[in-house]
């Protein structure tokens, strides 16, 4: 039996400023590389909006039919990293180590999918020697006072990713930081001569650490190939991370290094950059802690097209959950209102399969969230519309579980269930109601209060008491 080809995929790539169908190197294989944590501290919801959009793609491309082979970073020797470990007296494992195992924690209450590899710079120090030996071999660097430097103006082509063609190249102005203060070019750091007080490794060129940008080269270029189908990252990682990743990559290897370049754009909190000095900074753990659901949050996160920024407000995230609550309302309400007949409501069905396709068209058009959105909760009234004439039967049940099915394999937000813990609920349901029956009220709240607690809220109706689990 032949395999499925995977259907057709179209994204933006910032490389070529242009929207174009995906055609990786290998048919029905994507190879990915997406830009990870800097572990000095924990990952803020500007660097979720990267994570959970980055899972949107992965998991739509799966969806579409390709095979995904995905990178993820964690870049655990940094500047920050450095400053962290001298301020608090650390060791570079005490530094990181909380911060990695926090990263796994908060990607997991995201739902966002496990990417293949999760290499740490300090584990790839041979292959980011390796590269600057080919840059050595190829005349693309110098030293200088125990550094080694790329050579930009020996590259050629540097700047056009970040469309930096017609600005100044500085020559021999030199940048030791990860990160430019100016927006121009200049030669990049590859290898940081040793200095007091700093965790070093033994080089060519003496005791020392890699610059930032040599590590994804280094990481990407082992686990994907020389060359590779897809990289992604925020719009901030283009100038200078992603213009210096190509420049060291294609000077080592003489390759085209990535065929696609996709980037998101900010998240901005209340129309404002986020600041822990303007008191708006806010990491996962954050809001976790003033109660919002780990669900709505997702939705928050992917629900804005990934090119706009994302204005992030306690408003928004209001109204995620309460499209989150749509979803497990219409959960519920099925679960409540048996089918009755057999058979398929063809109409239906037709409809909910619109919607499917609406869906897939939607993300397969550079993950246009909104419209997928909209199909997803046109099939929410769909079956509201249905239950209201009473005109769901069990095979339409099965179309519609299929359609979920299709939308949460990509969205990821349905209810988690436990068949166990709904029977205990009914049970003292069922206590709480013999209880009102004997006016016993006292031990009626009580049990209100119990499941209240364990996030379960009642309703009593004139069909008797409901229940549904509070986001």
């Amino acid at each position: 039996m032949c395999a499925r080809m995977p259907g057709l995929m179209r994204i933006y790539n910032t490389l070529t400023r242009s929207v174009e169908e995906l055609e990786p190197i290998e048919p029905g294989h994507v190879r990915l590389y997406t830009c990870g944590p800097t572990v000095y501290d924990y990952a803020h919801i500007g660097n979720f909006r990267a994570y959970v959009w980055e899972d949107l793609l992965r998991r739509t491309l799966k969806l579409l039919g390709f095979r995904v082979t995905q990178v993820m970073n964690i870049t655990d020797i940094e500047d920050k990293i450095i400053k962290k470990m001298n301020d608090e007296g650390l060791t570079l494992d005490q530094a990181t180590r909380p911060y990695i195992d926090a990263f796994f924690e908060d990607i997991e209450t995201l739902r966002i999918e496990r990417a293949e590899h999760y290499p740490r710079a300090t584990d790839h120090i041979e292959e980011m020697l390796e590269i600057t030996a080919a840059l050595e071999k190829r005349g693309l660097t110098y030293e200088s006072q125990g550094s080694l430097y790329f050579k930009i103006d020996a590259f050629e082509g540097y700047g056009r990713l970040s469309n930096l063609d017609n600005r100044e190249v500085k020559s021999g102005a030199r940048v030791d930081s990860d990160e430019y203060d100016k927006d121009d070019a200049r030669d990049f750091v590859l290898w940081k001569g040793h200095r007091e007080g700093e965790v070093s490794w033994p080089s060519p060129y003496g005791e020392g650490r890699p610059g930032w940008h040599l590590e994804c080269s280094a990481m990407s270029m082992k686990y994907l190939g020389e060359s590779f189908d897809l990289h992604t990252g925020g719009v901030d990682n283009i100038f200078p991370h992603h213009e210096n990743e190509i420049a060291q990559s294609e000077g080592a290897t003489g390759k085209p290094f990535v065929r696609y370049w996709m980037h998101a754009a900010h998240l901005m909190v209340d129309g404002e950059k986020m600041a822990k000095s303007k008191g708006n900074f806010y990491t996962l753990r954050d809001l976790l802690e003033k109660g919002h659901a780990p669900r709505a949050i997702r939705l928050l996160l992917l629900g804005t097209y990934y090119r706009g920024p994302l204005n992030f407000t306690f408003e928004g995230l209001a109204k995620a959950t309460s499209e989150v609550q749509r979803l497990d309302d219409m959960v519920v309400r099925l679960e409540r209102e048996p089918a009755g007949a057999d058979g398929n409501d063809e109409d239906f069905d037709s409809r909910v399969a619109a919607r499917v396709d609406e869906f897939k068209q939607a993300l397969a058009n550079d993950l246009n969230i909104s419209s997928a959105l909209g199909a997803v909760f046109g099939t929410v009234r769909e079956v509201h519309q249905a239950l209201d004439k009473g005109e769901l039967p069990s095979g339409s049940r099965e179309t519609l579980a299929g359609a979920m099915d299709v939308f949460h394999s990509v969205l990821d937000l349905a209810a988690d269930t436990d068949a166990g813990l709904d029977a205990e609920i009914e049970a003292l349901i069922e206590q709480r109601n013999e209880a009102r029956k004997a006016r016993n009220f006292a031990e009626s709240d009580r049990i209100r209060d119990e499941l209240t607690a364990r996030g379960i809220l009642l309703e009593d109706t004139p069909q008797g008491t409901v229940w549904k689990r509070k986001l």
